[in-house]
């Protein structure tokens, strides 16, 4: 049996999980509460961090690495373009919501507002959470550009860029951190890429002591 190490509320594990139901490659999901570092945990991945991947007798880790490693073992449908130029892209933006966007908003807002209380360590830092509203803003309007010149994300098709982008906004509009009226065009995508049948694994996610808002799995918002 295929296996997913993960958290519901880990972007990275649902970069992961878009990306495997997009391919529809079955795993069994298995929550891991990486922080309490169990040493059978760490024997799977001595960094500590899910998602991990057990894919028949190979235990993958690091998401963008396990995401690269399905799209050559199974390339239909490609999550990646053709040429290189438009795979730097790609690239490029899968980076920026892994890394910036996660600096910037994912870490202060969920970080203070969800993994603070499940890890126990104290009150949300009313500084962070602001410093993670006004950031989320400005992503928002570089989404707009973006979408205003492209059907998606990185170009004209649907690829790993939009599925790192969704994993990361799926988790902050799981705690109503996201003001979707900001922007028409950045709904429409959301709204589009929610309603693909990978999506629907997402939406069923249920995280003791947090109920998602109303909209939450709508797809008409």
């Amino acid at each position: 049996m295929n296996r997913l190490y993960h958290y519901a509320l880990s972007p990275y594990s649902r970069k992961v999980r878009l990306v495997l139901a997009e391919k529809k490659i079955e795993v069994e999901l298995v929550e891991e509460k990486y922080w309490e570092q169990d040493p059978d945990f760490l024997r799977r991945n001595p960094a500590g961090k899910v998602p991990i991947l057990k894919l028949g007798n190979k235990t993958l880790s690091d998401s963008s690495a396990i995401c690269e490693f399905l799209e050559e073992a199974y390339p239909d449908p490609a999550l990646l373009p053709k040429s290189a130029d438009a795979r730097y892209e790609v690239r490029r933006l899968v980076a920026w919501f892994d890394d910036k966007f996660h600096a910037e908003v994912t870490s202060k807002l969920m970080g203070e507002r969800v993994f603070r209380k499940v890890m126990g360590t104290g009150y949300p830092d009313s500084a962070n959470v602001k410093a993670g509203s006004r950031a989320i803003k400005y992503h928002l309007d570089y989404m707009t550009w973006l979408l205003d010149q492209r059907r998606w994300l990185a170009g004209n098709d649907m690829s790993m860029a939009d599925f790192a982008a969704a994993a990361h906004l799926s988790c902050l509009d799981y705690i109503s951190d996201v003001d979707w009226n900001r922007s028409e065009v950045v709904k429409d995508w959301y709204a589009k890429i929610k309603s693909r049948p990978a999506f629907r694994s997402l939406l069923a996610d249920q995280v003791p002591g947090f109920l998602p808002p109303a909209h939450y799995a709508n797809l008409d918002f």
